[in-house]
């Protein structure tokens, strides 16, 4: 005898299998557009998430997005400014990126 196959497991194996298309075609796109924009080498390494010294604002947005908060000193020659991420609680986070006039100087994890 042949076992009948529920149509909800069809239905939802057809769902996931979209969500992931839709992931890798999005992942597939913004890889594209760091290589054309900021050449292979670089590109790839602003992909994959690394923060390293001398790597600009526009490149940390790229490669880790906008921090959940900032803080910002002017001084008469120079703007620092410490871009915070993964919130642990109130004022308190796991990674902060210390800049100085748009450049990465430094992190803390």
């Amino acid at each position: 005898m042949e076992q009948q196959q529920s149509p909800w497991l069809l239905i939802i194996v057809a769902i996931i299998g979209f969500v992931v298309l839709f992931k890798l075609l999005g992942y597939l796109a913004r890889r594209k557009r760091l290589i054309e924009k900021y050449g292979r080498d670089l590109g790839l390494r602003i992909l994959s998430g690394t923060v390293w010294q001398g790597m600009t604002s526009e490149e940390l947005l790229d490669s880790r997005g906008v921090p959940i908060d900032k803080d910002q000193t002017l001084y008469k020659t120079k703007i620092n400014e410490t871009w915070k991420y993964k919130q642990t609680g109130k004022n308190r986070f796991k990674e902060r990126i210390y800049l100085e006039n748009g450049i990465v100087v430094g992190w803390k994890d």
